[in-house]
């Protein structure tokens, strides 16, 4: 039996496998390798594909999942806290770019209506590669990243409305207004389910799931959830990726949302290459190499239109220079719901063959450049703002109320924390609980106002600027503790506080201990990395288990730290300890009676000849929340009993199979 489908996805693997593999080689995106795939076999290249509208259909299952995930990673509260980013910045960077490449298409002598169309697929950027590349950079969380996603998550909202008015567009009005009308009691309705959902019955209904012990039923509930929901807000109206992406932050709110993105990345990883796939499909290679200059033309200012369009968005909700950059690099492609959009204007005769050419071509090679960009993004930045610098316009100021309130504390021999996530929150509350003074630095504009509504003397800027680290008064500071997430970032930071001051204690915060050399040789006393800080935790509580004198631990910590961590960079060396290797076999383990058995219940310890027939000896018995520390051989063991047990680990294993 010859099935179609099965050749199409054999041959699309395949290809994918040998160019991602080469592309891996030249440490390059396997996005980039993805997309060359569908342009390689494609109906445009070699056309090897025959069931193109099945591969369609699983490109649009990886848009979901991919969505899904993301959502699953996030939280209700952090999409909150982002509100203004979402209704804000996203409304602005949509209106403006509509209103601008609407104006120069009209301007070429075409019809208004043809022009808004235009501005309508130009407005639109790429949800799916956006997030994946930052996701695959462990950007995701960072400022820029989070304006992305809210400037994405409004055009994937928006482009409901856009479908809806091309009919008008295209002379075809009919009951318009009652449409945007219904749309949004849809999703007012979608957006009160989704909270409801998340905060009462999808917790206890994943826990009763988890409860189970069954991953199949464990990944059948997740999967049912995810595609439920996105059907019934397509049925709404609204998009299915939004839709995805709905149904992660449901499960997000649950405790067992990690345990779900665990076992749906394989499954994403798999369909989103074949979304990739399919959007290289679409270029039809004759007319791009015809057209190249044109096109590439087009790609450049369609590159600086967006991202300064995207970049002033984020500046008008009062974000650093640097942040705004970020955010508008990141969004300056054109995205795939802007292909479903524009099969609806051909339709309705808003877009000639030609021109649509011509927009899925800029459209894909933005595509392509897309990760390039990000990876560049903050090398971009940094030179535009050092350019803005000598030229005077540089615009990251804090403003002179700032200033003052800072100054009004008149701080001398203070703390300054730079960054206020987990760590440098956590180290604000160490503080204050201490009496000691200190101000924070944030670039999070929502987080500064939040903060200094509690009380919190917290200033909003860019630490990578002298005139604020001069606003939170560092030549008189005592410590600096540097908590933020941009390597690039940080090591500037630490430049432009060690040009204030050779002497204050710095302390700075990484995620990888390979960043340790190059920051302590910047300048900073101490570096914390975030990723050998874990392994520390980890082998302390380990060797506290093998009973290693606590002294004796304490001591290799300092040495650890001490070397800069250099015990965890080399090999492994066994070496002669001055502890007892004995004691590798003094085992203590802590195990739980859940059987009934005559045998073990109800008889005092000394005539169950526990040591004698197991080789073992109860220290403890926990019952009821309650410890038994000096067990008596008169002391009877009952079904529930936790019990404290010493002996060699195989002994304990075989009497463990009794109880259990």
């Amino acid at each position: 039996m010859h099935l179609p489908l099965l050749q199409d996805i054999l041959i699309l693997l395949g290809f994918s496998v040998v160019i991602v593999f080469a592309l891996q080689k030249l440490k390059l995106p396997s996005i980039i390798g993805f997309l060359l795939t569908g342009v390689i076999i494609g109906p445009y290249g070699l056309s090897l594909i025959e069931a193109l509208e099945q591969v369609e259909i699983l490109s649009e299952i990886g848009v979901i999942l991919l969505l899904f995930v993301i959502g699953m990673e996030l939280s209700i509260k952090q999409l909150i806290s982002i509100k203004k980013t979402v209704l804000i910045g996203g409304f602005l960077q949509v209106f403006v770019t509509i209103l601008s490449a609407g104006s120069v298409y009209y301007f070429l002598g075409n019809s208004w209506p043809e022009s808004v169309f235009v501005g309508f697929l130009f407005s639109l950027s790429s949800t799916a590669i956006v997030l994946k590349t930052l996701q695959d950079r462990q950007q995701i969380t960072a400022p820029h990243a989070r304006n992305a996603l809210g400037i994405l998550i409004f055009q994937d909202i928006i482009v409901v409305p856009m479908m809806l008015v091309t009919p008008m567009l295209g002379g075809e009005s009919t009951g318009i207004a009652m449409d945007i009308l219904s749309l949004l009691l849809k999703s007012l309705v979608v957006l009160a389910i989704t909270y409801v959902s998340a905060r009462y019955i999808i917790p206890k209904l994943m826990h009763a799931v988890a409860k189970t012990n069954s991953k199949e039923l464990f990944l059948l509930v997740t999967i049912t959830l995810c595609f439920a929901v996105a059907f019934i807000t397509s049925e709404a109206g609204l998009s299915l990726a939004l839709g995805a992406f709905i149904a992660g932050l449901i499960i997000s709110e649950s405790e067992y949302s990690h345990q779900a993105t665990s076992i749906i990345l394989p499954f994403r990883e798999l369909f989103t290459s074949f979304f990739f796939v399919s959007v290289g499909m679409l270029l039809e290679l004759s007319f791009f190499i015809v057209n190249f200059p044109v096109i590439l033309l087009l790609v450049l200012v369609v590159f600086v239109a967006k991202s300064s369009i995207a970049a002033l968005a984020v500046t008008v909700l009062r974000y650093p220079t640097r942040t705004a950059l970020l955010t508008g690099l990141s969004l300056f492609q054109v995205g795939e719901f802007a292909f479903i959009l524009s099969k609806v204007g051909i339709q309705h005769n808003l877009l000639t063959v030609e021109t649509n050419q011509y927009f899925l071509s800029v459209s894909i090679v933005s595509m392509i450049l897309t990760p390039f960009v990000i990876i560049f993004s903050e090398n971009i930045a940094n030179r535009f703002i050092g350019v803005s610098k000598r030229i005077g316009l540089d615009s990251t100021k804090i403003s002179d109320k700032g200033k003052e309130e800072v100054q009004n504390h008149d701080l001398e021999n203070h703390l300054v924390i730079i960054g206020y996530g987990v760590n440098g929150s956590n180290l604000a509350k160490a503080a204050a609980s201490s009496n000691i003074a200190y101000v924070v630095i944030e670039m999070n504009a929502e987080t500064v106002r939040l903060e200094k509504a509690k009380g919190v003397p917290i200033i909003f800027g860019d630490a990578t600027q002298d005139h604020i680290l001069e606003a939170v008064h560092l030549s008189n500071a005592r410590a600096v503790v540097v908590a933020v997430s941009d390597n690039y970032a940080t090591k500037t930071i630490i430049k432009n506080i060690r040009s204030h001051s050779d002497s204050l204690y710095l302390v700075v915060r990484t995620r990888y201990v390979k960043e340790t050399s190059e920051l302590i040789a910047l300048g900073a006393d101490e570096v914390i990395p975030e990723e050998f800080e874990t392994s520390v935790q980890i082998f302390t509580h380990v060797l506290q288990n093998f009973l290693v004198p606590e002294d004796d631990i304490d001591l290799l910590i300092d040495n650890v730290r001490a070397d800069n961590y250099q015990l965890f960079k080399g090999d492994i060396k066994r070496s002669k300890s001055h502890l007892n290797s004995d004691l590798s076999d003094f085992n203590i383990n802590c195990l739980r009676i859940t059987t009934d058995r005559s045998r073990f219940l109800g008889k005092p310890l000394k005539e169950l000849n526990l040591r004698a027939d197991f080789g073992i000896n109860v220290l403890g018995i926990k019952r009821r929340n309650e410890l038994l520390e000096s067990v008596q051989p008169d002391e009877v063991l009952k079904q529930g009993d936790i019990i404290y047990i010493l002996g060699d680990q195989s002994k304990i294993e075989q009497f463990h199979k009794l109880i259990k």
